[in-house]
């Protein structure tokens, strides 16, 4: 019985077995057989393939789901993107009409249009050099009296300044009343060559009392009392404003000792620094408004009269000098002023005027315009044409406007500048990566080189949004110019791994001393101060904390660096300069944002070649929403997202792109 039920339980066994195999070789036989061929219509050609649409997020491209949602990183709306769609090319996308209205993509065409180019220029007001004069002695002697023994005083023409004794001036008064005598002496004589003569001595005595600076009343008054004076006094040969006060009353002085300076008010300087990319949108007798911080509201102006041929070597700026007429006396000498030129921009970046077109203009004196040839009415110069000067004449075709696009359109890192366009006959939306090569930028709009024709669509807004779609399907674009892998998640604040978004590894720098590097510190730490003030929408404390970082970068020491550290400090100088000083004059806070998102950029190409004294890492993070999708990075010693674009508004929207420690990117350290 015990063997039946062994032998029973052993076939059972075998049974199992059998059945187990079975189905085990059917799901082996699935998973390990071939996908089944795409269905074939009548005639033998393969259906096409079925499109898969995915929802992603615009901000984070990594996030790719099946069905519509929230992004499970900054809660934003997923918008669709398809694959398996035919496309032209791998810098192709094809959405559709759908998802591009999801997506908000705007389009605007490349037109040829006269463009206005904005130069913005801190400076100040100072004396018109040609409006000064000096009282000095004319004849040795001692100061018995100043007049007037303070500075900025108002004088007269003709006003009397000071009261000179001379010995020398007593002795030549004797000289004309002896000659005077002498002649009293001749008048009943009748030799005619004596009479002559002695009139003679009279007249070199009355001329040498002038050249000793008396007047002619003074030189009748001498003569009228018949005795000789020994003081003279100075009178003010201008009227203005006593600047400088040289003098003290009971000095001696020598002849040519300079008592007073006064400056005549009723025109005025205003030096303003240009940078020298700017120098291309910059003419002489171009007309310039510029504010004062005592009148706000009102504008004043004046013409470009000069243009530095000497670029500063410390501040890499070139003076421009503006001549203004002053008849109220409002602007005061080293007042700041904010100016501003507007360049209306030819084809080929040329400046035209209209209303200098045709014209002829003095050399000397840009108020000086007229017609036709003609001498100038001020130093007599011939005057030259306006087209000599550097304007172009005026041509309202076709030809002569530039070919440009908004500032919007183009996403610009670094040398390359990479413009989605919009194909015209695809099927479905589809948008087109393509690299074009800019010319400057003319306020709102870039002058295109090449790239691009006349009528083509570019999308204006969503460019950043098509570019992630490519970065997803690993295509090339902006971010990845090569393509290949889409790029790794990224996180918001603290509480996951920060990535990379491109690595760009520091050269070494054997000979940059700690000293610079310390240094460079106080610039970093002011910056952070920007950055925070700018969080907490601190206009105020922003603007101080600019000004403060300026001061910083003026006291590191370019002296400190030798060879290649050296050359590269000369380079990126100015790149600091400029943001930090647009940052400085800025009215308002979104031009103060501005300014740092070039700072931000520049300032971590700088920590990067040079790095700065503190051992705390540096994160650069970006916030791909800023200035209307365009994007914009900042810097930060910590990881916790404080955005400074939108303060309040998304405080904790961007991520850590990148994290530079003493110089040394994370993969370098990872390296180690």
């Amino acid at each position: 019985m015990n063997r039946l039920i062994l032998r029973l339980g052993r076939n059972i066994g075998i049974v199992l077995l059998v059945l187990v195999a079975l189905v085990g070789g059917y799901f082996l036989r699935a998973w390990l057989a071939p996908e089944k061929p795409a269905e074939q219509s009548r005639n033998g050609m393969a259906a096409a393939p079925s499109k898969v649409q995915w929802w992603t997020c615009s901000m984070h491209p990594q996030i790719r789901q099946p069905k519509a949602g929230k992004c499970p990183i900054c809660s934003m709306d997923l918008v669709p993107i398809q694959t398996g769609e035919d496309d032209d090319g791998p810098r192709t996308l094809s959405v559709s009409p759908a998802a591009m209205a999801l997506m908000d993509i705007q389009t605007s065409a490349v037109e040829r249009r006269f463009v206005e180019a904005r130069v913005r220029m801190p400076g100040k007001i100072e004396y018109d050099e040609t409006k000064l004069a000096y009282i000095t002695a004319w004849v040795p002697g001692r100061i018995d009296r100043l007049y007037v023994d303070y500075t900025g005083v108002t004088v007269r023409p003709g006003d009397h300044m000071v009261y000179l004794y001379s010995p020398e001036l007593l002795a030549t008064q004797e000289e004309l009343l002896q000659a005077l005598k002498a002649v009293e002496d001749l008048k009943a004589s009748k030799i005619d060559i004596m009479r002559e003569t002695a009139g003679a001595t009279v007249e070199a005595a009355r001329e040498k009392l002038r050249l000793l600076g008396l007047k002619p009343e003074q030189i009748a008054e001498i003569e009228q009392r018949g005795k000789p004076t020994e003081h003279v006094t100075i009178y003010a040969p201008t009227g203005g404003i006593v600047i400088h006060k040289n003098a003290q009353q009971g000095m001696y002085v020598t002849t040519g000792t300079r008592i007073y300076t006064i400056a005549d008010l009723s025109e005025v300087w205003v030096k303003l620094d240009a940078y020298e990319s700017d120098l291309p949108w910059l003419r002489y007798g171009q007309p310039v408004e510029f504010t004062t911080q005592a009148y706000p509201g009102e504008t004043f102006t004046g013409r470009i009269a000069f243009i530095d041929p000497v670029v500063n070597s410390s501040t890499r700026t070139i003076k421009v000098r503006v001549n203004v007429a002053n008849p109220e006396g409002k602007l005061k000498p080293d007042m700041f002023v904010r100016g501003l030129v507007r360049a209306k921009v030819a084809s080929g970046g040329r400046v035209m005027n209209p209303d200098l077109a045709g014209k002829w203009m003095c050399p000397m004196h840009p108020d000086v315009v007229k017609d036709g040839p003609d001498k100038c009415t001020i130093c007599g110069m011939p005057l030259a044409r306006t087209e000599s000067l550097g304007y172009v004449a005026v041509d309202e075709t076709e030809n002569a406007k530039p070919l440009v696009i908004p500032v919007s359109a183009p996403l610009v890192t670094g040398e390359r500048a990479v413009v989605y366009v919009r194909k015209p006959d695809a099927r479905m939306p589809t948008f087109e990566g393509r690299e074009i090569e800019l010319g400057p930028r003319a306020g709102d709009f870039y002058i295109v080189h090449h790239g691009l024709r006349e009528g083509e669509l570019v999308v204006t807004h969503g460019n950043f949004k098509i570019d992630s779609a490519l970065q997803i399907q690993a295509k090339p674009s902006m971010m990845s110019p090569e393509g290949g892998a889409p790029p790794p998640g990224h996180q918001h604040g603290q509480g996951g791994t920060a990535q990379t978004m491109a690595q760009h590894k520091r050269p070494e720098t054997p000979d940059t001393p700690e000293t610079f590097r310390a240094q460079l510190e106080a610039v970093w730490r002011a910056y952070l101060h920007v950055a925070a003030a700018l969080a907490d929408d601190d206009f105020e404390t922003a603007s101080s904390a600019a000004q403060s970082a300026g001061d910083a970068l003026e006291k590191v020491n370019m002296a400190l660096l030798r060879g290649e550290s050296h050359m590269a400090w000369m380079k990126e100088l100015p790149n600091l300069r400029q943001p930090l000083a647009q940052m400085v004059a800025a009215e308002d806070i979104e031009h103060l944002r501005a300014g740092f998102a070039l700072l931000s950029d520049e300032l971590a190409v700088v920590i990067g070649r040079f790095g700065v004294g503190a051992e705390s890492p540096v994160h650069v993070l970006k916030c791909p929403m800023a200035f209307n999708n365009r994007g914009a990075t900042w810097l930060q010693d910590n990881r916790d997202v404080r955005n400074p674009y939108f303060g309040a508004q998304m405080l904790s929207c961007g991520s850590v792109v990148r994290t530079i420690q003493a110089g040394m990117d994370e993969e370098d350290r990872r390296h180690e």
